[in-house]
C-alpha cells in the first residue's frame, strides 16, 4: 500500500527530527494503564499473567484496527495516521542519543554521571562499573533495543499496518514491565515475555543481518561480523538478543557478554565476539549503527508495504 509506505517514511523522518515526545508519551500512558490492570489482576500464576496480557493488549488492538479501517479509504488521512503511529512507536533517535551521551560521559571520564545514565538503557546495577563495563552494557543495550524499538515495529507496521505497530510496541512494553525472572514475575510475566519473544523472532534476525551489512559504516567487515553472528548468536540466553548483540560485536570488533549484575540477580552470559572490551569510541560507533540499521529497515519496510496490493 503506497499510503502505508509513505506514512512509515514520514513517521521515521519525524522520529529522526524530533525524537520521543518530551512529555506525555503515549507509551508512558500505556504503561500507566497496564500498571493499573496489573494491580487488579496480579497473582503469582501464569494464567493470571496471560489474562493480564490479553486485557492490556485488547484495547490497543481494537483501537489500531479502528483507525486503520476508518482511514484506509482516505489516502491523506491514512498517511497521517500511519506516520503518527510510526513516530509514537519508534525509539531509534532517542536510543542513538543515549549512546552518544554515554560516549561523551566516558570520554570525559565522568563515570558517576555515566553510571547514572545507564539506567536509561538497561536495568543493570551500575555501582562499581568501570569504563569498559559501562561501554559493554551500553553497546549490548543499543544492539538489542534496535530490534525492539525500531526494526520490529517497522516490520510489523509494513505487514499489518497501524494495529501491527501498536500491538508490538505495547507487547514490548509489557515485557519490560513484567517479563523479569524474579520472585514477583517469574510466572505472572511468562505470557508477556513469550509473546514479545515471538513478535521479535524474525525482526531480531533481520536486525542482525542488517548490522552485518552495515559493518563498513563503522569501520568493520561484513564478512567478519557475519562470522561472529553465526558462531556466537546462540551463546546468548535470549532467543533473539544474541542475533543483535553478536552482530554489533562483530561489526565493532569487540567482545560482549560475560557477567551481568542486576539489582535482584546475577547472570553469567556467553562471550560474543573476539576483540577487546568496548570503550567510548565503540559506543559512539554502536550508536551510529543504530541509525544505519534503522534507515535500512525503514527502506525494507516501506518497499514491502508499497509492493503489497490493496484488496
Amino acid at each position: 500500500m503506497i499510503t502505508r509506505a509513505l506514512g512509515i517514511l514520514l513517521g521515521v523522518a519525524a522520529d529522526a527530527a524530533l525524537g520521543d515526545p518530551a512529555r506525555h508519551h503515549p507509551v508512558a500512558w500505556f504503561g500507566a494503564f497496564a500498571g493499573r490492570v496489573e494491580e487488579k489482576l496480579y497473582a503469582d500464576d501464569s494464567a493470571r499473567g496471560a489474562a493480564f496480557t490479553a486485557a492490556t493488549l485488547a484495547p490497543i488492538l481494537a483501537g489500531g484496527i479502528a483507525v486503520e479501517c476508518v482511514t484506509r479509504r482516505h489516502p491523506v488521512a491514512h498517511i497521517a495516521a500511519t506516520a503518527i503511529a510510526t513516530w509514537v512507536v519508534l525509539g531509534a533517535r532517542s536510543l542513538a542519543d543515549e549512546g552518544r551521551t554515554m560516549a561523551e560521559r566516558l570520554d570525559d571520564d565522568d563515570l558517576d554521571d555515566a553510571r547514572g545514565q545507564l539506567g536509561n538503557l538497561c536495568g543493570r546495577d551500575p555501582e562499581g562499573l568501570d569504563e569498559p563495563e559501562l561501554a559493554r552494557a551500553t553497546v549490548e543495550s543499543l544492539a538489542e533495543n534496535t530490534a525492539d524499538a525500531a526494526v520490529a515495529s517497522l516490520l510489523w507496521g509494513s505487514a499489518l499496518g497501524i494495529p501491527g505497530m501498536l500491538v508490538h510496541r505495547a507487547a514490548n512494553t509489557l515485557d519490560a514491565m513484567v517479563g523479569h525472572r524474579n520472585d514477583r514475575y517469574a510466572r505472572f510475566g511468562t505470557a508477556s515475555a513469550r509473546l514479545d519473544d515471538a513478535l521479535d523472532w524474525l525482526p531480531a534476525r533481520v536486525t542482525g543481518l542488517l548490522a552485518c551489512l552495515a559493518a563498513p559504516v563503522v569501520g568493520g567487515s561484513t564478512r567478519e561480523a557475519y562470522r561472529v553472528l553465526r558462531r556466537d548468536a546462540r551463546n546468548h540466553p535470549s532467543p533473539n538478543g544474541g542475533w543483535c548483540e553478536s552482530a554489533w560485536a562483530g561489526s565493532l570488533g569487540v567482545q560482549l557478554g560475560g557477567r551481568n549484575v542486576y539489582f535482584s540477580r546475577v547472570e553469567e552470559r556467553g562471550l560474543l565476539g573476539d576483540g577487546p572490551r568496548p570503550r567510548a569510541a565503540e559506543v559512539r560507533k554502536a550508536a551510529r549503527l543504530v541509525t544505519t540499521v534503522t534507515a535500512a529497515a525503514t527502506g525494507l519496510a516501506a518497499l514491502a508495504a508499497a509492493m503489497r496490493r490493496t484488496r
